[in-house]
Formats: structure tokens, C-alpha cells, sequence
């Protein structure tokens, strides 16, 4: 009997502005090319051969560029090799497909992995009558952001027919939470090719630091992590703390410290705080390094993720793996990811009364909490590493193409 190994595939990702080789904090930087970049790495290291597709958006920037890993990631030249905010670049995206459609041509992948709607219809144009199947995860869906946003929403108007067709076309969807799958239902994409697979995280980088918790008798410290948007909830958190004594609250995300005076959101905030006499109990971090993050949120007493909406919510994830307690708003895949009164509490996302009561009573029983964090890691260690993931999306291709899964090798 043979013992070699299956024969790699040729997987191609396709992620339009969430570059792999992205430095994380910027306005359309974050969880997408976190997710991109640790998926190519996995897969590169199961023996796959794996090139991510990105738009040039630096002059300077080389047409092709190989990661330790050996991940090949092409800068497609596709509009201006300028920095375009996400919501403006579908004018692009056909002459982003187009290339792709020459370059597979030459050396087709037995499979595409497109990455948000665009990126999913630059592939079906790239992939279009070669026999390529495309595997599209959206990572969020229009329809949930205009549902939520209304006019505020900056999304083109042809975002939610793209996304629709996309996923008719391609032959396999890969969803991140149960909350997912029914959106896409709504849409009326066909149930037999939804798949889910959540997104994770490192638990060897997000660990419990040791030390990190403050004295007793400090003021109870909560943490709330996220892109300074309105979304996120922080305003909620704010709110609530004013009902909250003895407790000080960390908002970590945005652009650097030295930059947060002229961040819209950020002084929205601040005045929030002052309105609720909350000013001297309320930090804003600015951006904070991934390096640093695991210290902060060992160091927090109750991580809050209170968006109004969330597609996935990976610093729910990222908590836990921190045996940190979280308290997180009922939305998105914090449905999945948060095991109510197991691994944490989840709230509704409308009420600032039950999320301040909610509060106090979780500071109150610290034993409670620590059997939080303790649960959380664990479930973090079963279902949210990306060696789950990898496994996860290495089926769906199977079940599309020719793509061994290769699952566990070279672990």
C-alpha cells in the first residue's frame, strides 16, 4: 500500500483591498486580511500551492511577491496604484477580473477562494467558462449593512444584485455563523452550497498573560476592542458605565494615540463621556499593536463586544482565548461564538439599562467570571483555532474540485 502523500492543489485566494501583506489598523484594514493571510499560511504549510490576488495599491509595490510561508501574493494592477477606499473601488473591479481571466488562462488553479463581494466578482469574471470553481466567502453582506445603516450606508448600489449573482454563479459558499446562513437563504442562494466555517485565531499568540490583572482593590476594569465606527457599540458601553461604580472603561481601536483628536468618532465619544460624567472612567487607547493586545485583555475584568451588528465578531474569539470573560450584545456570529452563561453573557442589543445591570452583576462574582475564561479558552481551543479553519475550508474545496484537503499535514 502506498504511504505518499496526495498531491498538492493549486488554490487561488482572491481579496481585492484586504491585502495579506497589509499593516493591520487602517480604515479597511483588519479581520479580512488577518483571515486571508493566516489561511494562505496554513494551507502553504499543508503543501498546497497558494497565490493571493490583490489590487496594486502602491506604485512601488512588485507585481509578485513570495511570504516566509511561501504564499505567492500578485499585486493586480487594476485602477490607480493608489489607496481607494473600499466602497469606491467596483469601477475597478471588471479590469481586476479581466487580468485575472489572462493570468488563469495561463496557469489555472483547480480552485478560487474570493474574499468580500467583490473580490468574488472579479473571480467569477476571471473564472468564467474555464471550468474553475470559485468558493465565495463575503466576510459581510449588504444586506445586513443597509439594514442596519440605511442611508449612512456608503455601499455601492449595486453591492446586494453583485452579491446575489455572485453567489448563484459560484459553486460553493462558505459562511462564518449559523446567523449567516440565513441571510443568504433570504437572499435565495441555495442551502446545498452554504457551508460554515467560522474565522479564528492563534491561541498560542492570545493566551492568558500572567501578571496582567491589576491589584485587588483597583477599580474593576472593562475592555471593549474595534474599529472606531459607530456599529461597534461603544457609545452603549459609555452609557452603561454610568451606572456602573468603581469600574473604569478601555476603548481600544483607531488610529494611533497622537492621532485621536482628529477622529471624528473619537470626539463623538469623548463627549459622550462628558455627558454621562464619565469622562475621568473612560481611555481611549488609540490603535494597540496585536502584540499587545493579549496583556490588555488578560489585564480586563470583562471584555464588552456590544456592536449592533456583527457579521463574525472575532474579539468575542480572540477574549477567550484569553480566559477573559466577555459580556457580548445577542448579533451575528457572537450567537455561535458566545455560549450564554458557559463562556460568557450575552445581552440584547438595544438595551443600555440591561447592559449596565448585566455588568454589575457579572463584576460582582468573580467566580463566575473566572469560570467564564477558563470555558472560553477551552472552546476557543476545540473550534476557533486556524487549524480548524484550515480544516474547515479545506472540505469545502474538496466537495467543489479536485483539491485534496490534505487535513492535519504538516502540522
Amino acid at each position: 500500500m502506498s504511504t505518499s502523500r496526495p498531491s498538492a492543489g493549486r488554490v487561488a485566494m482572491v481579496s481585492e483591498h484586504a491585502s495579506p501583506l497589509a499593516e493591520l489598523g487602517g480604515p479597511d484594514a483588519g479581520g479580512q486580511n488577518v483571515y486571508v493571510a493566516q489561511l494562505g499560511r496554513l494551507l502553504a504549510r499543508r503543501g498546497h500551492d497558494v497565490v493571493v490576488y490583490t489590487r496594486r495599491d502602491d506604485p512601488e509595490s512588485p507585481e509578485r511577491v513570495v511570504t516566509d510561508d511561501g504564499v505567492r501574493v500578485v499585486h493586480v494592477p487594476a485602477g490607480p496604484p493608489a489607496p481607494i477606499p473600499k466602497d469606491e473601488l467596483l469601477p475597478y473591479i471588471p479590469e481586476f477580473g479581466t487580468w485575472l481571466a489572462r493570468e488563469w488562462a495561463q496557469e489555472p488553479p483547480d480552485v478560487v477562494h474570493a474574499h468580500f463581494w467583490m473580490s468574488g466578482f472579479a473571480a467569477v469574471i476571471g473564472a468564467r467558462g474555464r471550468g474553475i470553481p470559485v468558493v465565495q466567502t463575503y466576510h459581510a453582506l449588504g444586506t445586513v449593512k443597509k439594514r442596519y445603516q440605511g442611508a449612512a450606508d456608503t455601499s455601492p448600489q449595486e453591492r446586494i444584485g453583485i452579491e446575489t449573482a455572485v453567489g448563484h454563479e459560484c459553486a460553493g459558499i462558505i459562511a462564518t455563523c449559523e446567523d449567516e446562513v440565513g441571510e443568504l437563504l433570504a437572499m435565495g442562494l441555495p442551502r446545498e452550497r452554504i457551508h460554515v466555517v467560522p474565522c479564528g485565531v492563534d491561541p498560542e499568540h492570545f493566551a492568558p498573560v500572567a501578571g496582567a490583572r491589576r491589584p485587588a482593590g483597583a477599580p474593576h476594569r472593562l475592555l471593549t476592542v474595534g474599529r472606531l465606527v459607530p456599529r461597534k457599540g461603544f457609545d452603549r458601553a459609555i452609557r452603561a458605565l454610568a451606572d456602573v461604580p468603581d469600574a473604569e472603561l478601555l476603548v481600544a481601536g483607531g488610529p494611533e494615540p497622537a492621532l485621536l483628536g482628529a477622529e471624528p468618532e473619537a470626539e463623538r465619544l469623548r463627549a459622550l463621556a462628558e455627558e454621562c460624567g464619565v469622562a475621568d472612567r473612560v481611555t481611549l487607547l488609540g490603535g494597540v499593536t496585536p502584540a499587545r493586545m493579549p496583556r490588555l485583555m488578560s489585564g480586563a475584568d470583562l471584555v464588552l463586544s456590544v456592536p449592533l451588528y456583527e457579521p463574525f465578531g472575532i474579539v468575542p474569539v480572540e477574549a477567550m482565548a484569553c480566559c477573559a470573560p466577555v459580556l457580548a450584545t445577542a448579533v451575528g456570529g457572537q450567537l455561535d461564538t458566545v455560549v450564554h452563561d458557559v463562556t460568557g453573557f450575552l445581552v440584547s442589543p438595544d438595551d443600555t439599562h440591561d447592559l449596565a445591570a448585566a455588568v454589575r452583576g457579572l463584576l460582582g462574582d468573580p467566580a463566575r467570571l473566572a469560570r467564564y475564561g477558563a470555558a472560553g479558552r477551552r472552546r476557543v481551543l476545540a473550534r476557533y483555532t486556524w487549524d480548524r479553519v484550515a480544516d474547515g475550508v479545506t472540505r469545502v474545496y474538496g466537495a467543489v474540485s479536485a483539491v485534496p484537503a490534505l487535513t492535519g499535514a504538516l502540522r
